[in-house]
């Protein structure tokens, strides 16, 4: 096992983290809705040469609280704060996918000046999508879980380094795989998010951005547009043949584009 895990607290709440350790300058990885810190693992390794690199299970996912009470977006943020300063990071780089990015860009709009820098992977501000929860609620409850072998699940969550991922996040009772996540608070996660946007909180952060988006990318391109045209020094890419998941597709390109943007802030 090359990284060591961290539990961090808050108001009760249990927040495991995977710390790689490294040399550099620290940064923090966020996963998505239902995702887990451990589909980070190839990229945390090979950024880990060179970076603190801590990948968060974030509340309600893997290792940490199960049935949290709180899933506001608030209550995401302030957890990410909580994982800083526990973990004494000093001015880390935030790195987030899909709802994690949406959390992290939340996170830097609200402490400008606490992060070197943002990196949005297949992640935007938003926009109000009433039928969201409940068509996340249908996708989970789709799963015939508990699967039989690790292998029929990878093989049903997409199979082949997707698949593999999100079978990875799963937990073992009585020789059976089971989701390390409630339902319930998956949905409830995205309550905020399915009622607005959130452009004026995109326009809030200071910091150097990268936004890396898929060829089949889940954000709308109207979308993608008004975030430049919002923040024109933003910097922006297209990962050909990628999609939703391109950090477990693309984990090199993913690497070398972090590593790019990273090194051209110094």
């Amino acid at each position: 096992m090359a990284w060591s895990e961290h539990v961090v607290v808050r108001d009760g709440v249990r927040l495991g983290c995977r710390d790689w350790g490294g040399p550099g300058q620290p940064i923090v990885l966020l996963h998505g809705l239902a995702g887990h810190a451990g589909e980070w693992d190839v990229l945390a390794r090979r950024l880990s040469s060179r970076y603190r690199v801590v990948a968060v299970d974030q509340r309600g996912h893997g290792a940490s609280e199960r049935y949290p009470q709180d899933v506001s977006r608030a209550a995401y943020v302030a957890d990410v704060i909580a994982v800083v300063d526990q973990l004494a990071l000093q001015r880390p780089a935030l790195v987030g996918q899909s709802l994690g990015g949406h959390t992290a860009m939340l996170t830097a709009a609200a402490h400008p000046g606490l992060f070197r820098a943002l990196v949005l992977v297949e992640a935007g501000s938003g926009g109000p999508n009433p039928n969201g929860p409940a068509d996340i609620g249908g996708w989970l409850d789709s799963w015939p879980s508990p699967f039989p072998t690790r292998e029929a699940a990878a093989a049903f969550l997409g199979g082949g380094p997707i698949g593999a991922s999100w079978a990875a996040g799963l937990e073992e009772r009585e020789g059976e795989w089971w989701p390390r996540f409630d339902r319930n608070v998956m949905v409830r996660s995205l309550t905020e998010n399915a009622q607005r946007s959130f452009r004026h909180e995109w326009g809030q952060v200071t910091c150097p951005t990268l936004v890396v988006l898929a060829q089949s990318s889940f954000i709308p391109a109207q979308e993608a547009d008004e975030m430049l045209r919002q923040r024109p020094a933003t910097t922006a890419m297209s990962i050909p043949g990628t999609g939703h998941d391109l950090h477990l597709e693309q984990p090199g390109i993913l690497h070398t584009a972090l590593s790019d943007f990273l090194e051209g802030l110094a």
